[in-house]
């Protein structure tokens, strides 16, 4: 009979419980590894968590943790690299390519790559060099280039139209004649680290081959500087100009005259903004001068309308707070003073003074929708007790919305305080509101549908006038330098004085230059 050696059999039994152990934790290893979706926890590398997996209840604590993150034992383990794109080859054979990595990634992404091929050794012409370079892609691809002269760039236009007015008087009884037009633009823009300078001068002359009395200028000049004074503060300098005729059927053109009477307008105004982290004030004052010409009566004799020259000074104080980034609510509050030349004259007392207030938003949401919008009050007071003061209610703003990539959408609200010289009557409120779509049919075919609604009301005068009017219009980008646009537009007016309807059809066509 063998001897009982506990010994021994508590090595054997101590060893088969380790080899049982390991083929447990060989087991449960493997099972780990199998994908099981019943209780989805993320394993891996986060960067790229390719597989799912079921905890194994039972194992030891730490044992369900991935290859990165935060372990209850804290054990000791090796840094994960970062992986990192190939390195781009100095020189590669001839019949080689670049890497995938430095492809471009999906049609959405806005900075398409580029390469250049240099030769680098004319004795090895099978090496090359590659240079990746990434260029952003146009969002007007036959926009004008211009031309770059020192820290600016000019942009210079010309465009030609040729087209038919069925009612060029704007009267019930119709005159129609054919136009042309030519409009001759330039535009500069500085492009310098700090501080910013840009102008723009626009001349345009229409002739009527029928009624050569109607023929008008349009002339419009602007300069706007910006001065970066400290990070926080800036201030805005602009200088204007303009030159205008009255337009027919205006309340102001006199009944006797041959064409509409021509003004100027010119003025500036300069404006200081500090922003005090979110809250943003800005100061602004402006002079505007208005002058008339001498008009021309049917018996030849010369209208003296200096009687209508004044001079426009103002200010304004506007608070904006932005909320959150891309919404900044605001109020603004303004006074001015309109003092005419010859206080002399058959209407010695227009001189009047006007307080504005209004309240509105900047916004930016997710740059689908951008723009300005307000709404307020506007007050004016004469010093001829005979001329009525009167409110009233004034919406400015400027919409954009990107309806879809071809496809956008501008609103364009504006109120505005005009004098009128008839006698007893004070003044009028004009309040403009107009849509226009604009959709790319490809990128060098755009559509455009334009709608718009004005409303004028006149203050001691029993006369308001509703104006609308609509457009359609087709732009063929031929190439950047010549597009081709086909416009027909039909307008309206119906007023309280019957006497003042009138329609008219206008069709154009024009060809623009631009560089």
């Amino acid at each position: 009979m063998a001897r009982f050696r506990p010994p021994i059999l508590a090595a054997q039994l101590a060893l088969a419980l380790v080899l049982v152990g390991t083929g447990v934790r060989e087991a449960a290893a493997q099972d780990m590894t199998d994908a099981r979706l019943f209780i989805p926890v993320p394993d891996g590398d986060p960067r790229n968590p390719a597989r799912f997996r079921t905890p194994s209840f039972g194992n030891p604590a730490g044992s369900g943790a991935g290859t990165t993150g935060f372990v209850s034992t804290n054990p000791h383990r090796p840094k994960q690299p970062r992986a990192a794109p190939p390195p781009l080859p100095a020189i590669v054979p001839a019949d080689q390519t670049l890497h995938p990595v430095y492809r471009e990634a999906a049609p959405a992404v806005r900075r398409p790559v580029t390469t250049t091929t240099i030769v680098a050794d004319p004795a090895l012409p099978h090496l090359r060099r590659q240079v990746v370079r990434r260029t952003p892609i146009e969002e007007d691809p036959f926009g004008p280039v211009g031309v770059r002269v020192g820290s600016f760039v000019l942009k210079p236009s010309i465009e030609a139209i040729r087209g038919y007015d069925s009612n060029v008087t704007r009267s019930l009884i119709r005159s129609g004649s054919w136009l042309s037009t030519v409009t001759a633009q330039w535009l500069a823009q500085s492009e310098w680290s700090r501080h910013e300078l840009k102008g723009s001068l626009r001349g345009t002359y229409t002739w009527y081959d029928q009624l050569e009395d109607f023929n008008k200028p349009d002339v419009e000049a602007k300069v706007n500087a910006r001065i970066d004074i400290t990070s926080q503060t800036r201030s805005d300098i602009e200088g204007r100009y303009q030159l205008l005729a009255d337009a027919p059927g205006d309340p102001n053109t006199p009944g006797d005259t041959i064409r509409p009477p021509i003004y100027e307008m010119y003025g500036g105004t300069v404006g200081l903004t500090h922003r005090f982290n979110r809250l943003e004030v800005t100061g602004k004052g402006l002079i505007d001068r208005l002058q008339y010409w001498n008009a021309m009566l049917d018996d030849g004799s010369i209208l003296n309308l200096s009687d209508r020259n004044y001079n426009q000074y103002g200010g304004t104080v506007r608070v904006g707070y932005e909320i959150v980034p891309g919404i900044k609510p605001f109020a603004e509050a303004g006074l001015d003073s309109r003092v005419y030349d010859d206080s002399t004259s058959t209407n010695p007392s227009r001189n009047s003074q006007g307080t504005m207030w209004r309240t509105g938003v900047e916004f930016e949401l997710t740059r689908k929708l951008t723009g300005t919008v307000s709404a307020g009050q506007v007050h004016r007071h004469y010093d001829d007790p005979t001329l009525p003061s009167f409110s009233g209610l004034i919406v400015d703003g400027n919409l954009i919305w990107a309806a879809t990539p071809l496809t956008t959408v501008k609103l364009d609200l504006k109120s505005s305080v005009e004098e009128v010289v008839l006698p007893g009557v004070s003044g009028g409120l004009k309040r403009d509101a107009i849509v226009q779509v604009d959709h790319a049919f490809r990128r060098w075919l755009l559509g455009t549908l334009s709608f718009g609604y004005g409303n004028d009301d006149y203050f001691g005068l029993d006369r308001i006038d509703n104006r609308y009017f609509t457009s359609v219009a087709l732009t063929y980008k031929m190439t950047r330098t010549v597009h081709v646009k086909g416009e027909f537009r039909q307008e309206w007016l119906r007023s309280t004085d019957p006497g003042a309807n009138y329609d008219a059809s206008i069709a154009m066509l024009s060809v623009k230059l631009q560089r």
